[in-house]
């Protein structure tokens, strides 16, 4: 029996040795899969714009069809541009893949602004409910993120909800109604008219050039202490107008217009800043986590071939609260991960350089996928279905990735000199194949490489 043929048998047999997971795409895919193969089954090809402005793009990535579903969010901006401040109800962890970025939020546990400069390489997480803003302050590099996110359940909606706090179109503010705004802010009509009306851009806009744009250079200008002093100075307005409601709601004037102002306020507040807001002279006992650069780790697994390096929640422990893992490989022209399996999670992948392949099989062994990718790509890969990843042979393939398990989570690599088939290497094996303990020793003991291998 060919080593090729023989290959294939026990790739069908340890497929189907592993446990089912996703019954609905064996049910409904692997029917149609024997007339009709879709070549490109596990690409994410639905998409969508959340921003498009001079001075930025953010483009999401996500699949209706996976259970354990993360979204995959690219985001570029142009040199000195903001992307707004927004309240996102889900967890953000962020790869800097060029430039450097500076990040503000609301840290959760202390209730103060947070401040962090993100390089390249950089990994970070945002908790869920929090309120932020990126700047890319430098005059002459773009900034590129690529972002893993946790939705939450709540709305089901097939892209993330964004709360913007600032922006005309997008702000999650603008459309409440103006005697809302007006008894929230404690300000007249007039003032909120300015305030709602000056920024026309959208989700990321210019750090320099208009009046416009003006009061965001002013804010990150700002020492940390009076940027939180002025989003305090919003909740305490609202804290203000909350007792003045709760005497008219004593007196029984407008009832019910009372409860409509307060409501969404206090929940934002409540949700935002915590039930205290606490002043901004006292003393910080908790810092906020630092960034994890992943260029600077040892990889996991490293030869001439390639290597990969991957990061859970035992090296960056903010990544236990999210449950996303995150991992970078790369493949050198010609070379492939040996094919494998991860038994604990669903990975997704997008392709950062270079072009390449990729095939996946059911775990009943049967051909999935095979496709080929390239730069700005995504696809996942579904747990215990085998896969592996081809670099073409005249260029290299790069990719960065999520997983949806934060634990010590690692591919089970399936052929190679370190793999499943060399510890199982005996007569039991040779009488699953129903060849000689000689021929098994030969075809397990063939590749001499592990985990990145020489394609022929």
């Amino acid at each position: 029996m060919g080593s090729s043929t023989t290959l294939l048998v026990l790739l069908f047999v340890l497929g189907n040795g592993v446990a089912v997971t996703m019954g609905r795409f064996l049910r409904t895919e692997v029917e149609v899969i024997e007339e009709d193969l879709d070549e490109e089954l596990f690409l994410v090809k639905e998409s969508k714009l959340v921003a498009n402005t001079s001075a930025g793009k953010m483009v999401v990535f996500y699949d209706r069809r996976v259970p354990e579903r993360l979204q995959i969010a690219t985001t570029t901006m142009e040199p000195r541009s903001l992307m707004i401040h927004r309240f996102l109800a889900a967890t953000n962890v962020m790869y800097v893949v060029s430039g450097e970025a500076n990040l503000g939020y609301i840290d959760q546990n202390n209730q103060r602004l947070t401040q962090i400069r993100l390089r390249e390489g950089d990994v970070y997480q945002i908790p869920a409910g929090s309120a932020f803003y990126i700047a890319n302050e430098e005059s002459d590099q773009k900034l590129e993120i690529i972002s893993g996110i946790e939705p939450s359940q709540g709305l089901g909606d097939d892209v993330f909800q964004s709360f913007y706090i600032g922006g005309r179109a997008n702000s999650g503010l603008s459309g409440f109604k103006k005697e809302i705004l007006e008894a929230a802010f404690n300000v007249s009509q007039e003032e909120l008219g300015t305030f709602f009306t000056g920024q026309k851009m959208g989700v990321i806009v210019p750090l320099q050039g208009s009046h416009a744009t003006g009061k965001w250079s002013k804010f990150l200008e700002l020492k940390e202490e009076e940027k939180l002093q002025q989003l305090r100075e919003m909740v305490q307005q609202g804290q203000e107008n909350e007792e003045v409601e709760k005497e008219d709601e004593e007196s029984g004037d407008d009832e019910e217009e009372q409860q409509q102002t307060s409501l969404p306020w206090r929940m934002l507040f409540k949700s935002v800043f915590g039930e205290e807001i606490k002043n901004t002279r006292e003393k910080i006992t908790e810092d906020p986590p630092r960034s994890y650069n992943l260029n600077k780790r040892k990889p996991d697994f490293e030869n001439k071939y390639g290597w990969r390096v991957a990061v859970d929640g035992s090296q960056y422990h903010p990544l236990k609260s999210s449950g996303i893992g995150i991992y970078h490989e790369y493949l050198s022209a010609g070379s492939m991960m040996a094919p494998r399996v991860n038994p604990m999670a669903t990975e997704y992948g997008i392709v950062v350089n270079g072009s390449g392949r990729v095939q996946v099989l059911f775990p009943n062994g049967s051909n999935a996928m095979d496709t080929n990718i390239t730069k700005g790509d995504v696809f996942f890969i579904p747990s215990n279905f085998p896969y592996c990843e081809i670099a073409h042979k005249g260029e290299s393939l790069e990719l960065l990735g999520f997983t949806t398990s934060a634990q010590r989570n690692r591919p089970v690599v399936l052929v190679g000199a370190r793999s499943v088939v060399r510890t199982m290497e005996g007569p039991e094996l040779a009488t699953s194949f129903g060849v000689s303990k000689e021929e098994i020793k030969h075809l397990v003991s063939a590749q001499h490489e592990s985990v990145i291998l020489p394609t022929p």
